[in-house]
C-alpha cells in the first residue's frame, strides 16, 4: 500500500525504512528538506492515491495540532489520519472528531521501540474504530515485531496513545529501580566489579530484561559512568501517568516515586540519574548531559 509520512526524525526516519523494506511505498515529509521525499505536505497528499493514509509523527502538542489542521484541508473523506507521536490520549479525542466533521478518519498509535526499532521492530499500541485500523493494518504488520506478539488494537480512540503512556511509565520505575540497585553496589568496598554484577543478571535471573542489556552496553561505554552529569529529562508521559492514576484513584507509588526522582536530579548531581540519563540515550538516543557540564 501507500503511505504518508510526516516526521522523519530518529524514529520516523527508520519507521520509513522498515515499511519499505517490506515492499510499501512511503512518501515522506519533513520540515529538514534533506530528509523530505517531497517539498510541502500539499504534495505528499498528491501523490497519494485514494483512501490515503497519512501517519504524523511529530512532537506531541501544537505541532501535532498544527499538522492535523493542515491536513484537514488537504484529505478527503474515507482518508485517515494515523497519529504515532506521543501524544496525549485526551487530545486523540480531539482530533478524531474534528476529522470526523470532514469525513477524514482517526487512528492513534503508540510506538515503543526507540533508536532499535528498524532492526528489531516497533511495538504498537493502536486505538481506533475497526474500519480505520482496517485501512492502516499493512503498515502496523510492517512495522511490529516478527511474530505472533508485539501489536495490539487496544481499544477506541484514545486507547492507543494511553496504553503507550502506562508502558513508558512502568519503563519509568524500571529504570529507577535499575538506577538504585547500582547506586548502592557502587557505594560500598566489597564489590568490586559493578558492572560484572549487572552483567551476571543477564541470564538466569528474575530481572533480566532489555533495559538491564543496555544498562550493560552504557557500562561497558563508561564503566563508572563518569561522563555524564546526572539529570534526566521526563517526556510528559510519566507525569499524565500519574495525573490519570489521580484521576482514576488508582495508586501507582513505584511510578510516582520515579518520576519525582527525575525531578530531584535539576536540583542535584545524582548518581542514579546517570544511570537513567545512560538508559535514555541506550534505548531511544535521546540526548545526555555530559559531567562537565556541571562545571
Amino acid at each position: 500500500m501507500e503511505l504518508g509520512l510526516i516526521g522523519l526524525g530518529k524514529m520516523g526516519g527508520n519507521m520509513r525504512e522498515r515499511i519499505r523494506r517490506a515492499g510499501h511505498t512511503v512518501i515522506g515529509y519533513d520540515r529538514n528538506p534533506d530528509l523530505a521525499d517531497v517539498p510541502s505536505l500539499k504534495a505528499m497528499v498528491d501523490k497519494l492515491q485514494g483512501p490515503r493514509v497519512v501517519w504524523v509523527m511529530v512532537p506531541a502538542g501544537e505541532p501535532t495540532q498544527a499538522t492535523i489542521d493542515e491536513l484537514a484541508g488537504l484529505l478527503s473523506p474515507g482518508d485517515v489520519v494515523v497519529d504515532g507521536g506521543n501524544s496525549r490520549w485526551t487530545d486523540d479525542e480531539k482530533h478524531a472528531k474534528e476529522l470526523a466533521e470532514r469525513g477524514i478518519g482517526f487512528v492513534d498509535c503508540g510506538v515503543s521501540g526507540g533508536v532499535w526499532g528498524l532492526e528489531y521492530g516497533y511495538a504498537l499500541m493502536y486505538g481506533g474504530d475497526p474500519e480505520n485500523v482496517a485501512k492502516v493494518q499493512p503498515i502496523f504488520d510492517a512495522l511490529k515485531p516478527e511474530g505472533e506478539h508485539g501489536s495490539v488494537h487496544a481499544g477506541k480512540v484514545g486507547a492507543g496513545h494511553f496504553a503507550k503512556m502506562v508502558h513508558n511509565g512502568i519503563e519509568y520505575a524500571m529504570m529507577q529501580a535499575y538506577a538504585e540497585g547500582w547506586e548502592l553496589l557502587e557505594a560500598v568496598d566489597s564489590v568490586t566489579d559493578v558492572r560484572e554484577v549487572f552483567r551476571s543478571w543477564q541470564e538466569g535471573t528474575v530481572i533480566r530484561s532489555w533495559l538491564l542489556d543496555l544498562a550493560v552496553n552504557a557500562l561497558d561505554a563508561d564503566e563508572h559512568l563518569d561522563k555524564l552529569r546526572g539529570y534526566a529529562q521526563d517526556s510528559g508521559e510519566g507525569r499524565w501517568t500519574v495525573e490519570a492514576a489521580i484521576d482514576h484513584a488508582v495508586p501507582l507509588p513505584a511510578i510516582t516515586a520515579s518520576l519525582f526522582a527525575r525531578f530531584a536530579s535539576r536540583q542535584d548531581d545524582s548518581p542514579q540519574m546517570k544511570m537513567i540519563a545512560a538508559l535514555r540515550n541506550q534505548f531511544g538516543g535521546h540526548a545526555v548531559e555530559s559531567a562537565a557540564a556541571d562545571k
